[in-house]
């Protein structure tokens, strides 16, 4: 017996949803690939069987409860997209959140970060200034960059900046839209306290007299510190 490619993927399809339908039985709720599995044989079998297709689409969605599958499975799933046989030949199916989700379900991989910055860093530390973009363009500063040297068309203190980053979750970051004046909370560098690269006003130990002075002077000349007159 010959098949093609796509029987030979039917019967994928089918022997994992014949075994999501045993766990079924044995109340053994479903991995994620099992889950899809199930809903998309069912659906494929209804189309076969001359189910008309809005029939096929709103009876494959209620199929399974979040109670028969692994914790975060529904999450994991928000559609379900399977080319299904019709007497008028193949026609995509898409069903969106197949599986009803609780609201306080579990998402796997989800990271909660805490936002407020009096929880993450230690309030004696913490420095507040207005910044406001001068550009004509949004300028986006990330976690770990030493605000110091940060774009020069962002006007603000430079020398209160000077050793602090932004008081923000790892990763995360701040967009500044140019004329719109924002305050933002920094908090200092912790650890060696060594900074390389960036701007490149720093390259070395913050806490050094001489490299903070060449830091500044460098700022100055380069124009990210302007000299008031």
């Amino acid at each position: 017996m010959n098949l093609t490619p796509t029987e030979s993927e039917r019967l994928i399809v089918f022997s994992a949803a014949e075994f999501a339908r045993r766990n079924l039985r044995e109340g053994i709720p479903l991995s994620h690939p099992e889950a899809i599995a199930y809903i998309t044989d069912e659906a494929m079998l209804m189309a076969r069987s001359d189910v008309p297709f809005p029939e096929v689409r709103e009876r494959a969605g209620q199929l399974l409860t979040s109670a028969q599958v692994e914790p975060g499975v529904p999450s994991m799933i928000p559609y379900i997209m399977a080319e299904l046989p019709t007497p008028a030949g193949s026609k995509l199916l898409t069903i969106y959140s197949p599986i009803a989700d609780t609201a306080d379900g579990p998402v796997p991989g989800e990271v909660i970060a805490l936002t407020e910055a009096e929880m993450v860093f230690d309030p004696a530390g913490l420095v507040e200034l207005e910044v406001v973009n001068s550009g004509d363009r949004d300028v986006q500063v990330r976690s770990m960059t030493h605000f110091f040297e940060v774009n020069k068309a962002l006007t603000f203190d430079r020398a209160a900046a000077y050793g602090h980053k932004l008081a923000i979750h790892a990763g995360g970051g701040t967009r500044f839209e140019p004329g719109i004046p924002k305050v933002v909370v920094l908090t200092p560098f912790v650890g060696e306290r060594v900074i390389h690269g960036q701007a490149g006003l720093v390259n070395g130990s913050l806490d050094d007299p001489d490299t903070r002075a060449r830091a500044f002077e460098k700022a100055r000349r380069l124009g990210y510190i302007q000299e008031q007159s």
